[in-house]
């Protein structure tokens, strides 16, 4: 019977939440979420930590900073590529940039520096380097590995504009 009981209580406690939600403009709620979750997130460490099973969250603490930390030198050395590459992405997204008529994304008249700048090379690249950048951006950003329709087309016509085909 009692558990009768709490289930209805549940439920009308969902009930509530639910109709406060529908009810309360966006800002408020978004005010009283803010302040609960900090709530929460105060309990559940205290109860963890008076429970004795805080070291868990702690040694799951220091994984994660030891793995940002090893990986940070790695990233940071594709930064630029990736910031120049995202930059694009962000500008198509937003319209600022026009679709050809060909049906490509992107500028079909894309400079020598603008494709030397996303693949990520110096002016007087030879073929070799081109192939050699094309080749290490487009195994990261291709679209069968996660990556934009966007992203893989930009590099693709850089490589395109720099060997002149």
């Amino acid at each position: 019977m009692i558990r009768i009981f709490l289930f209805a209580v549940i439920l009308l406690l969902i009930y509530w939440i639910l109709n406060w939600f529908k009810n309360t403009p966006a800002a408020v709620v978004r005010q009283v979420l803010k302040k609960s979750g900090w709530w929460l997130v105060l309990a559940v460490l205290l109860i963890l930590m008076l429970s004795g099973r805080l070291t868990w969250l702690l040694a799951g603490l220091g994984v994660g900073v030891a793995f940002v930390l090893r990986t940070l030198p790695v990233l940071l050395r594709y930064a630029p590529h990736l910031h120049k590459l995202w930059s694009i992405f962000q500008s198509a997204k937003t319209g600022r940039q026009q679709q050809s008529s060909a049906g490509r994304p992107g500028n079909a008249n894309l400079s020598q520096a603008e494709a030397l700048q996303i693949l990520g090379l110096k002016p007087g690249a030879n073929s070799a380097e081109i192939i050699a950048a094309h080749r290490k951006l487009i195994s990261r950003l291709h679209p069968d590995r996660g990556g934009s329709d966007y992203l893989a087309a930009q590099i693709n016509l850089a490589k395109q504009v720099l060997l002149g085909r």
